[in-house]
């Protein structure tokens, strides 16, 4: 019988800067996942809200967005903001973006704009199963079509998609790891690097797939 020979050394993740460069990936991750949390939140009340009006042109806007960003790859999205958009805009906003981490700006906005589309499913489905009733009790009290939806149907749908948009904050918390192609130092980005310096590749790894865990844990 061939024994394995590696031997682990979990010491490494708490010797020299490993310990700092996994508490900066932690803290990176949290941000990026948070503030592209908040963006498609944002749009995905929009985008969901008018798939649900009356109003063909809005309907249109919102089903394109939708259907767009549930037929593109997200690694296709991230590169498309750090590589394609940055020289659509002008020398100033180039300079500045790259002097305060362009990378991490793109993938932020890579992130929320995709997840967006995917709230957006869960909110209008939470929009169609409140009661036709409600809508139109609202209305009766010369609420506008915009007053019935800011003040009544959007709150009782949030409550309704508590389940669902779980699911979905721990998708895109999950896929800010995507954001390591273009260069975001978040923690998949920084067990690679203790893989890199240390070459222990399994202890690395290790912790980063534990902290990934508890987080998830922790949202859900």
């Amino acid at each position: 019988v061939r024994r394995m020979s590696y031997q682990f050394d979990w010491s490494v993740l708490f010797s020299g800067q490993s310990g700092s460069w996994l508490l900066q990936g932690l803290i990176t991750t949290l941000q990026i996942s948070a503030l592209a949390w908040l963006l498609a939140l944002v749009l995905g009340i929009f985008a969901g809200s008018f798939r649900t009006l009356p109003i063909g042109p809005l309907r249109w806007v919102a089903s394109c967005y939708v259907e767009f960003f549930r037929n593109v790859p997200l690694l296709v999205w991230m590169f498309f903001w750090y590589f394609g958009v940055p020289p659509l805009l002008p020398e100033a906003v180039q300079d500045w973006l790259f002097d305060h981490g362009a990378e991490f700006w793109a993938g932020m906005f890579a992130l929320g704009v995709y997840h967006g589309a995917r709230f957006s499913e869960v909110i209008r489905a939470g929009i169609q199963s409140i009661p036709s009733t409600q809508f139109e009790a609202a209305v009766s009290t010369g609420l506008t079509i915009a007053q019935t939806y800011r003040l009544v149907i959007i709150p009782i749908a949030l409550r309704l998609i508590i389940p669902p948009a779980t699911n979905e904050s721990l998708n895109l918390l999950k896929n800010s790891s995507v954001a390591v192609t273009i260069g975001v130092a978040e923690l998949t980005f920084q067990t690679r690097q203790i893989e890199t310096y240390a070459a222990r590749a399994i202890e690395a790894l290790t912790a980063g797939t534990l902290i990934y865990l508890a987080l998830c844990l922790c949202i859900a």
